[in-house]
């Protein structure tokens, strides 16, 4: 997610910052490097040390811990997959001010221009990733000797995580839900419509929330959905290119429906035809996708509004319009 920053620079830090890095490092040498970075929540350096390079991100405020945890697990998760590249995380350290730092692997990333179409076969591999290993746990209990309780995959069957994440600052509830289309329109539609009418009271947003909900359901009529571990927070900010091939990073990781990965990519650009038409090649657009990805593109708008302000009230209120038609 982007819009305004609001992070104090890790360049403003203390000499007291650099030793809790050399002493959580184990390094004598900490060089800052010429790749600096971060979006519109933390900012981040990258530093030579005794061991290697390594990118550094640092938020001052008092959940950035809470944040960085999040996005800790959510690198581990995607890593895991084999699936997608993406930094290697390292540590988080608290702060004595209440903030937090995350360190993780040094990569040297570039603005995304000749793997565009690798991006979206990748993307596609992560998000098969968890229907894969269910295929395959069904295999493997057909086979004598070795039932599920023996396998190594396992196959995650429900709506979540295993703990919270941040789009953005805002903590997202990931308490595993059976049911996708609960899991989102509680634990997120709703959850960013109570902080719009706890900080706004808006009474059209109120009024268009009652009906849209009544709604939802048929949106996903017929449509099978089985859990894929998502980035979250796709947008054109979060990918790059290494070397060797596409690369994203600051997710916002949880299961959900694979769609919903695409609502944030359509919203501010960076993505062009070869990234959908290589992800569609892996995910064909079931019938209602067009609509469904709308409803997607809203909990985006609403987390918008809810970071920084009414200027995106008006898309908000666009898309509920058309959704409760």
């Amino acid at each position: 997610m982007c819009a305004k920053g609001d992070s104090t620079a890790i360049g403003s830090g203390s000499v007291k910052m650099e030793s809790v890095l050399k002493k959580e490092l184990n390094t004598t040498r900490l060089k800052t490097l010429g790749f600096a970075g971060g979006g519109c929540i933390s900012q981040g350096q990258s530093y030579e040390t005794d061991s290697g390079r390594v990118f550094v991100k640092v938020n001052h405020k008092n959940q950035a811990k809470t944040m960085f945890d999040g996005e800790m697990a959510s690198l581990e998760a995607i890593l895991k997959t084999n699936t997608i590249k993406v930094p290697r995380p390292m540590k988080v350290i608290s702060l004595s001010d209440g903030g937090s730092m995350f360190i993780m692997e040094h990569l040297d990333i570039h603005s995304l221009s000749k793997y565009m179409a690798k991006l979206g076969e990748k993307l596609g591999d992560l998000h098969l990733h968890n229907a894969k290993h269910k295929e395959q746990q069904q295999r493997e209990a057909q086979t004598i000797g070795k039932g599920p309780a023996q396998s190594e995959i396992q196959y995650v069957d429900k709506f979540g995580f295993h703990t919270i994440t941040c789009c953005g600052y805002i903590p997202q509830n990931n308490d595993w839900q059976n049911d996708w289309v609960n899991f989102f329109a509680r634990q997120r539609l709703q959850f960013q419509m109570d902080l719009i009418e706890k900080e706004y009271g808006d009474r059209e947003a109120r009024e268009l929330w009652s009906k849209l909900q009544l709604n939802i359901p048929a949106l996903f009529h017929g449509i099978d959905i089985t859990p894929a571990l998502l980035h979250g927070d796709l947008w054109g900010g979060n990918i790059g290119q290494v070397e060797d091939g596409p690369v994203i990073f600051d997710p916002a990781a949880f299961y959900g429906h694979s769609e919903y990965e695409l609502g944030i990519s359509g919203i501010f650009g960076g993505f062009n035809s070869a990234f959908y038409t290589a992800y569609h090649n892996k995910f064909p657009k079931a019938p209602g996708f067009e609509k469904r990805v709308k409803l997607y593109q809203l909990f985006h708008y609403l987390n918008h509004w809810n970071h920084f302000g009414t200027g995106y009230r008006g898309s908000s209120i666009s898309i509920m319009k058309a959704l409760v038609k």
